[in-house]
């Protein structure tokens, strides 16, 4: 009877953590904690509650409210996984090599980690995108969705961080571990929406400043970077579901924008992006999860995109070239394991666009983008398929 009560807890707690309602703050620090900046009056913010303007859904229970389920079901559904095609084993891969220290003038290198932490090296800086090394997508370290895919860097071959990027405070994004361990390492700053500041600065990363969408601050001399909005929700607790802001980032310096869009779904956005800040370099966007086309329940997801709708947001946006991100590391939905990828290649072969204006690069591999030239290659000699084969396998 101990045994099932504890199989019982353990299924309970990793349900929540996957629906980001279970928190541990790191000391006194509070997820959500309000600040002066949160007060300010704005079209996404009521007073209490940030919020998507531009969407019916702007509350929703859970999140996959947009996939026709109740919030107890959907649970159930986490829980139990009924329908859920398995993935495999994580594999028993080899990271790509150290990267460089930098990149010379005129160069973007962007080098995936895995889900939706990317290292990019542009104008003299090494950014760091919601990092996560850690094993689970979870408050605790032994229950909750499990790494699929190991990380693509080792975390001692990093090089010095000059800032980390955040976008929102879910679990697969906002890693405490990780982000204490980079603290230790001596990266310096870290860059969150409104609300996340005291939990980010609990980790020990001497400087975090919160911003809200349009805000932007200098990371050097020569380059800035914006909170960009989003179309998702928050929460860690119980109690403090849309406390935070959630949005993207757009990199701007002298070889270019780059626009790191975190987890969000379709909508106008986008265009309003591209107006802003054309022409982006490199789009960084989120592929999964999403609802298969062999599934018997709606498609329509307001909070995630599908392959086609990141499509759609890579025409909006006229990036010259996206990066996929937020596949196969982590089971966060009824998607296979290859399904986002494949989907991806069947829409891009929809819209008429080339397979290399849009790829799902392997973890550790990198992509260049020269003031000329895009171009991507394998980061590691031992693994001698192109990263076309790779990301259309």
């Amino acid at each position: 009877m101990k045994t099932i009560i504890k199989i019982g807890l353990s299924l309970f707690i990793f349900s929540l953590a996957l629906v980001g309602c279970l928190s541990l703050p790191a000391g006194n620090m509070e997820p959500g904690a309000t600040t002066d900046k949160a007060q300010q009056v704005s079209d996404h913010f009521d007073g209490t509650r940030y919020f998507n303007p531009d969407t019916q859904q702007s509350s929703p229970s859970v999140p996959g409210q947009g996939l026709g389920r109740s919030r107890s079901k959907w649970m159930w559904h986490l829980v139990s996984s009924t329908g859920w095609p398995k993935w495999p084993n994580a594999e028993d891969s080899s990271p790509g090599p150290a990267p460089d220290a930098g990149v010379p003038e005129d160069t973007i290198r962007v080098i995936p980690v895995g889900h939706a932490t990317f290292l990019i090296q542009m104008d003299g800086l090494n950014i760091l995108t919601d990092p996560i090394w850690s094993d689970r997508s979870s408050p605790l370290s032994w229950v909750g969705p499990k790494r699929h895919k190991k990380p693509g860097i080792r975390f001692e071959d990093l090089p010095p961080i000059d800032v980390v990027l955040i976008s929102h405070d879910h679990y697969d994004h906002l890693d405490l571990p990780t982000l204490k361990r980079l603290a230790k390492k001596g990266t310096p700053r870290s860059i969150v929406p409104l609300g996340c500041l005291n939990l980010v600065r609990g980790t020990g990363i001497p400087r975090v400043d919160e911003f809200d969408w349009w805000q932007s601050t200098p990371l050097s001399q020569d380059v800035t970077v914006t909170l960009v909005p989003a179309q998702h929700f928050s929460q860690r607790t119980f109690w403090d579901r849309n406390k935070t802001l959630w949005g993207g980032y757009v990199i701007s310096g002298p070889s270019g924008n780059v626009y790191f869009a975190g987890d969000t779904g379709y909508g106008p956005h986008f265009e309003e992006i591209a107006c802003r800040f054309s022409p982006i370099k490199v789009a960084i966007l989120p592929i999964a999860p999403f609802q298969p086309q062999q599934s018997k329940e709606p498609r329509h997801n307001s909070l995630h995109m599908e392959p086609m709708e990141a499509v759609q947001a890579h025409i909006d946006l006229n990036a010259q070239v996206s990066i996929a991100g937020h596949f196969q590391v982590f089971q966060l939905g009824p998607d296979g394991f290859d399904d986002a990828v494949n989907e991806l290649s069947a829409a891009l072969k929809e819209q008429n666009l080339k397979s290399d204006v849009f790829v799902a690069l392997e973890p550790g591999h990198l992509l260049e983008q020269t003031t000329d030239l895009a171009r991507m290659r394998n980061t590691s000699s031992a693994r001698a398929s192109s990263v076309e084969q790779k990301a259309f396998r």
